[in-house]
């Protein structure tokens, strides 16, 4: 059972482990970087909601980077699609297609703890007590879920390294600063906040704040069910799209 998934899943956590090193600095400087240039920098001094701009911050930063990490499986998914055939093997093995992504989704959830761990150092560094809860817990795994597959699902469309590219500036740029991360979207004017509120990172941010700043449980998880419908729609298509006219 789940043969397929575990053997994708371990090929590909293989292949991390022998570069950890690089993943765990690509995931701790460009947190660091926007925390020192809006945490310490434009942000100091600063309240949101009565809370402190870190405490805001910090949420947003940790769904940001964490984002990034799993979204970056399409990076990899296309290499091994142009470079190495790696999924003319999966296709022709004795294992449906909804297990190739599983195993990629488990391995982009991976990647997304990475970040996730290292922005709780920083947390305690900055003297910022969050809560990691079991809703924290269960909205950050749909988090990371849907960006793996969304991952998945670029990677898998693509004809090019530079058609990745352009979904990367259509998908995740906007996702990353019109979502919340760094500013309230109140902040933004109507017609970007109807946006926003499209957008799956708005209730990852609206979700994980409750539950880390303000142990609103509830909310978090009412946004996690939000997110959940979200993933599952994004599951679905990840498994249609894998067939052999795509490579």
């Amino acid at each position: 059972m789940l043969y397929g998934t575990r053997g994708i899943f371990l090929r590909e956590f293989l292949i991390l482990r022998r570069k950890l090193i690089k993943t765990l600095l690509a995931s701790a400087v460009s947190p660091a970087l926007f925390l020192i240039a809006f945490g310490f920098g434009v942000g100091r001094g600063t309240s949101v909601g009565g809370q402190s701009y870190l405490s805001f911050l910090l949420p947003g930063l940790l769904t940001m980077a964490s984002m990034n990490q799993s979204y970056g499986i399409a990076t990899e998914i296309n290499i091994s699609r142009f470079y190495f055939k790696v999924f003319e093997e999966y296709l022709i093995a004795p294992f449906g297609r909804w297990q190739i992504v599983l195993g990629e989704m488990g391995y982009g959830i991976t990647r997304g703890l990475i970040p996730t761990a290292i922005i709780a150092l920083y947390s305690l560094f900055c003297g910022v007590s969050l809560h990691f809860g079991p809703a924290f817990f269960f909205a950050l795994l749909l988090h990371l879920a849907i960006f793996a597959l969304l991952g998945f699902i670029a990677a898998m469309i693509v004809k090019s390294h530079s058609d990745q590219a352009t979904i990367n500036a259509f998908l995740i740029t906007p996702m990353m600063f019109l979502s919340g991360t760094f500013f309230p979207v109140e902040m933004m004017p109507e017609f970007l906040q109807s946006f926003a509120r499209v957008l799956p990172l708005y209730y990852v941010n609206e979700g994980l704040r409750a539950s880390m700043i303000f142990g609103d449980h509830m909310e978090a998880f009412r946004c996690a069910a939000i997110t959940a419908a979200v993933g599952a729609a994004v599951f679905v298509a990840g498994a249609v799209i894998t067939r052999w006219d795509n490579d």
